[in-house]
């Protein structure tokens, strides 16, 4: 496993290319609030060679009728032959919601479940997921999943897909790259 806390975006983005190229991985997702992770990983990875699906959040995500995808980077990565999902997120909209007025919801349990592996382990997973309720990517196939904490990438998952009415179907075959995260633990 390449631990990237030392890394920047465009290193992981190449760390995740050399993976796809050495493993034969055709599908690749990519987790992109305004596009720009999305646009870096469309000029690092050959669109033609590769099925490239970057997903952002749900227009409203922040703020009611806003889309936080910028024009451009919506621009570079489709002209490089990359689709684009925005839609609700699996482990949050209704599940926030209800955890809200009720107070649990099982989507925040499973969501923060997966953040014990760090916030990018929880995108990775629910990218895969939502490409393939979006029909970006097809079940029950190896998908290297990029995501990140806050801004940029820090988290490669190699995943067997699954669509979220089937979740359990999904598996994590492999942790490619993430951050150790030390500076939470406190025996470090």
């Amino acid at each position: 496993m390449i631990r990237t806390d030392d890394m920047g975006t465009e290193q992981v983005l190449e760390a995740a290319k050399e993976y796809a190229v050495e493993h034969g991985i055709d599908d690749v997702v990519v987790a992109s609030t305004t596009g720009e992770t999305g646009a870096m990983a469309a000029d690092v990875f050959d669109a033609a060679d590769r099925n490239l699906a970057v997903v952002g959040h749900s227009t409203g995500y922040r703020e009611p009728n806003e889309q936080e995808l910028h024009d451009e980077h919506v621009e570079a990565i489709e002209s490089a032959g990359g689709e684009i999902f925005v839609g609700p997120m699996v482990f949050s909209n209704v599940g926030a919601a209800v955890a809200k007025r009720d107070g649990h919801a099982v989507q925040s349990v499973i969501a923060n479940v997966l953040r014990l592996f760090g916030q990018g382990s929880k995108v990775a997973v629910e990218c895969v997921l939502m490409a393939c309720d979006a029909g970006l990517v097809n079940v029950d196939r190896p998908v290297l999943s990029i995501a990140g904490t806050g801004s940029g990438a820090d988290t490669i998952f190699l995943i067997r897909s699954a669509n979220s009415r089937d979740f359990y179907d999904l598996r994590v075959l492999e942790v490619v790259a993430k951050p150790a995260d030390r500076e939470n633990l406190p025996f470090y």
